[in-house]
């Protein structure tokens, strides 16, 4: 059989609501991630780890971050044909943004027309992971089902939080129905305790895409959401398989990360998901060259961390720091800091994740915080020790008591 011609197709035009303040300038997909990356590079660098060199991104919400990264970080040689595009919401079928995911697609059909793709991936691009989507076009293909929905095995006590796939008993690869959020869903045959989330990422037939978001778009009660309205069509045909996760074997990944996979919707689960990278034995890898994560050349100098003296020594543990981090004097633990970031003597910061340009001057205290671009903390002031006196200076504080400050923001 020849090699399919594949499409990926990501979905980036999310507004992320639940993650705000850090949204609040620019859509979720071109949040700061890890130090160095975009939430949208983690999708972008599967793709082009699988092998797939004709993607395209399409934005809507605040896109002019994520459009700029994009433009200078994924230049791909046009020599092949190879490239990766952002496409804005262009309004070619009427006077109306996205209405959902399975519209976005249907307002871009001409891409589709234009590429003539055997298979189209379609994928979201805001989480975190790493997955080789070339198995799991070869298992669609090998199924012969006309749209492949990825699950992750996640606890029954959480399927609340999720769509959930529920598979056929007699054959766990067909979806046999998709429960939106179910409170008490059947678990798996070969683990009673876990169900199957779905991810997100498909994988389908070009031609079966192409006439279901066009009858979903002539529908007056469809949402036109790719998880809601056009995988439930493909299941009530009973033309919908699921690839579990877990079969995913990427190269250079360990018992500990292989299966990771984490949706950063939430400002605590965001949070978390930087925790998980600072680990003695990271729970997600950042150091796998074998997959490499790929993001835009800081061009930046080597972090640098100055003064022995006692009671002021520029040192770091426990934490991420990217290139042009200066620690002058100030303590660093548990903590990711991005590039650009300056920490003053005797400053602390403990337990938090500075994106770029952060500015942390003398006798400055930061905990359990998130401190977006260009935030400034002055001297001796404090952020996220105590979330009442945060709450009261209008910074958002989550329930666990996490403080958000908004970019450029100067901490008085």
């Amino acid at each position: 059989m020849p090699t399919p011609r594949v499409l990926a197709i990501v979905l980036a035009g999310g507004e992320g609501k639940r993650l705000m303040p850090l949204t609040q300038a620019r859509a979720k997909p071109a949040v700061p991630f890890g130090g160095l990356y975009r939430l949208v590079d983690f999708a972008l660098s599967n793709l082009v780890n699988s092998g797939y060199l004709h993607v395209v991104v399409l934005t809507q919400y605040k896109s002019h971050s994520l459009d700029r990264h994009i433009a200078r970080t994924w230049r791909m040689s046009p020599l092949l044909g190879n490239y990766v595009a952002p496409v804005p919401a262009q309004q070619r079928v009427g006077k109306h943004w996205y209405l959902g995911s399975a519209d976005a697609i249907y307002q871009c059909l001409n891409i589709i027309e234009d590429e003539k793709p055997d298979i189209v991936v379609v994928v979201g691009a805001d989480h975190v992971y790493r997955m080789d989507f070339s198995q799991m076009v070869d298992a669609h293909i090998e199924s012969g089902a006309e749209i492949t929905v990825a699950g992750i095995r996640q606890p029954i006590g959480m399927a609340d939080q999720f769509g959930v796939i529920d598979t056929d008993p007699e054959d766990p690869t067909k979806i046999r129905a998709f429960l939106e959020k179910p409170t008490d869903p059947e678990g798996l045959a070969d683990s009673p305790g876990e169900v199957l989330a779905s991810m997100g990422n498909y994988v389908m037939n070009a031609d079966a895409l192409v006439e279901a978001v066009t009858q979903d778009a002539a529908s007056p009660t469809s949402r036109h959401d790719m998880g809601g309205d056009i995988v439930p069509a493909f299941v009530e045909r009973g033309t919908a398989g699921v690839y579990d996760f877990i079969r995913n074997d990427v190269p250079g990944s360990t018992d500990r990360d292989r299966d990771y996979w984490r949706d950063v919707g939430s400002i605590d689960a965001f949070y978390d998901a930087h925790k998980d990278l600072i680990s003695i034995t990271p729970v997600f890898n950042l150091y796998n060259q074998q997959w490499p994560l790929f993001t835009g050349n800081t061009g930046l100098p080597p972090a640098k961390f100055v003064h022995a003296a006692e009671g002021r020594t520029g040192h770091a543990a426990d934490s991420l720091v990217s290139p042009g981090v200066i620690v002058s004097g100030g303590t660093v633990s548990g903590s990711v800091l991005s590039p650009g970031v300056y920490v003053h003597s005797w400053a602390t910061v403990s337990d938090s994740v500075l994106m770029d340009g952060v500015e942390i001057q003398r006798h400055a205290q930061v905990h359990r915080a998130i401190l977006d671009k260009g935030v400034v903390v002055a001297e001796r002031a404090r952020v996220g020790l105590n979330p009442e006196e945060d709450r009261a200076r209008g910074f958002h504080v989550t329930e666990s008591g996490l403080t958000v400050v908004p970019k450029g923001t100067l901490v008085d």
